[in-house]
């Protein structure tokens, strides 16, 4: 591949307003000294941790401290799980319609409307995120919580034939109990939603669990709940670490089921938690997703779909296209392109208008893809644009990085790094790209560009996936399902079927001949 290698374009961040962490707190200036102290939210009220402990959140462009949140006790999640137990076995929210429910929900979703830019400026400054992307995930929160406020009542039941003379056979749907939730820093608010709509709307009650590397999205969102009247009890939030926090939360004997969004590792470590509860549970971890370029596809709209697949979101997505694999013909002026788009994306102030990455979310996840891009850059990998902290001497910030793979054994294409680094590979027939995206551990998300549908769906077929896309990438939906296989996860989130994930089954058989129950041990 040839043609000149520019660097990005970099901008300071500079100092739009807060504006709460929850109702009547006084605004507060984006990356001020001074920290915003957020509180638990448990059995309808805000509390701070039995024992007064405390961890800080920074700001990820200013490496400032500027929140704090209570550190949870065993006791204070014992007490959020206890309460969401009560609320679901004898509070309002058991005895109210399933229509009920569904219009607390649309009330929720009322409120978020006018909450949604608010809610937005503190995931930013939590994450680093995009003020522009949070403000159009805030926005499209309320229309998850309506759409499952509408799904609500139509949780429908079966009657299975059985015959004339057989019992009446009916299959209900009811809901499960305590649903513990655990969600990750990236895009809290949306993911949380997944989790949290499908569950009430089925008539469970849940106890949140934000990561503690960014947990005030989440944190502030109980005052929404709180003004669309959700029950007290019906919806909880505790802050702290995996242990005891989490590991409390999940391994909890009235959780009935487990929802958690993540990395492989905590995975494991809940899945052995679940042990202690034997509750059910779904598992939305990480990907390495490929994304297939053929030649023939259209390449000016194809760079642009790379563009998304990989530095939206500053490459924080589980689904991010971090693969790339291009077909002979057009590698090196599809490769040309989409350097040069490269160089043109600025860096900076994530509250900024015209910023288009901000920071990455932890010192640690940068630290980390450092280490794997050097050890990858030792074995044969060449960075084609990147690979360095663009000039900032403040912030964890990483440069849009490209960089061409001889093979899928570099350290940087095994390994999901989740920020801006994509790793490019040549393939020449179909055969061997869908053998190449096929060869790795994950199976979140997948992409294919081509003007050939035919080629199109068959790479979509055997690409293992749980959402897949055709000439285009990250477009999404609430009302389609997405998830994994493999170090990718199981179970789905979004849709019709959630809904239903958040229910079991029962078999109720009834005799409504009249008859008395004949004698067991009379044989006729």
């Amino acid at each position: 591949m040839s043609g000149a290698v520019r660097p990005p374009r970099s901008r300071r961040p500079a100092g739009p307003a807060y504006p709460y962490a929850r109702a009547g707190a006084e605004p507060m200036k984006y990356g001020a000294a001074m920290t915003k102290t957020f509180q638990m939210f448990i059995d309808g009220e805000y509390c701070d941790a039995s024992d007064g402990g405390r961890f800080d959140s920074i700001n990820p462009a200013t490496e400032e401290v500027w929140a704090s949140f209570p550190e949870a006790t065993k006791e204070d999640v014992d007490r959020a799980v206890r309460a969401a137990h009560r609320a679901f076995e004898s509070g309002p929210w058991s005895r109210m319609s399933a229509r009920e429910r569904g219009n607390v929900l649309k009330r929720v979703a009322r409120e978020l409307e006018a909450a949604g830019p608010e809610l937005a400026i503190a995931e930013t400054t939590d994450t680093g995120k995009l003020l522009r992307e949070t403000r159009w995930q805030a926005k499209n929160l309320a229309e998850i919580y309506e759409y499952y406020g509408g799904l609500a009542d139509k949780v429908e039941g079966q009657l299975p034939p059985t015959g004339p003379d057989a019992p009446l056979a009916m299959i209900v749907r009811e809901p499960l109990g305590v649903v513990a939730a655990v969600v990750p820093w990236n895009s809290q608010l949306q993911l949380s939603a997944f989790k949290i709509a499908p569950a009430l709307a089925a008539g469970n009650t849940i106890v949140v669990k934000p990561s503690e590397e960014a947990s005030a999205a989440v944190t502030a969102f109980a005052e929404i709940m709180r003004k669309a009247g959700v029950p007290d009890g019906v919806f909880n939030i505790v802050t702290g670490s995996a242990n005891p926090c989490g590991q409390t939360l999940t391994s909890h004997p009235k959780v009935r089921r487990i929802s958690f969004t993540g990395g492989v590792e905590t995975a494991r470590k809940i899945i052995a938690a679940s042990a202690e509860n034997i509750a059910m549970l779904s598992l939305e971890l990480g990907g390495k997703s490929p994304v297939v370029v053929y030649d023939d596809a259209d390449v000016d709209s194809a760079v642009n779909g790379m563009m998304s697949a990989i530095f939206a979101a500053s490459g924080q997505s589980c689904a991010a296209g971090s693969r790339l694999l291009l077909q002979d013909g057009i590698y090196d002026r599809f490769l040309e392109k989409l350097v040069a788009r490269a160089g043109e994306i600025i860096i900076g102030d994530p509250m900024g208008e015209d910023t288009h990455m901000g920071p990455l979310a932890t010192r640690a996840q940068r630290d980390r893809i450092e280490d794997l891009l050097g050890k990858s850059q030792e074995a044969g990998a060449k960075i084609l644009t990147g690979g360095g902290r663009g000039g900032f001497d403040k912030g964890w910030f990483f440069e849009p990085t490209i960089v061409e793979c001889g093979d899928q054994d570099f350290p940087i294409v095994r390994n999901e790094l989740f920020g801006p680094v994509l790793s490019v590979l040549r393939f020449r027939e179909e055969d061997e790209a869908i053998r190449m995206a096929r060869d790795s551990d994950y199976a979140f998300a997948g992409g294919v560009f081509t003007s050939d549908f035919g080629k199109a769906y068959r790479t979509a077929r055997a690409i293992p996936a749980g959402r897949f896309w055709i000439n285009t990438y990250r477009v999404t939906s609430y009302a389609m399902p997405f998830g994994g296989s493999a170090n990718s996860g199981y179970g789905r989130e979004g849709g019709i079927e959630a809904i239903h994930d958040y229910t079991q089954t029962k078999a109720i058989f009834a005799d409504l001949s009249g008859e008395k129950v004949s004698d067991p041990f009379v044989m006729r």
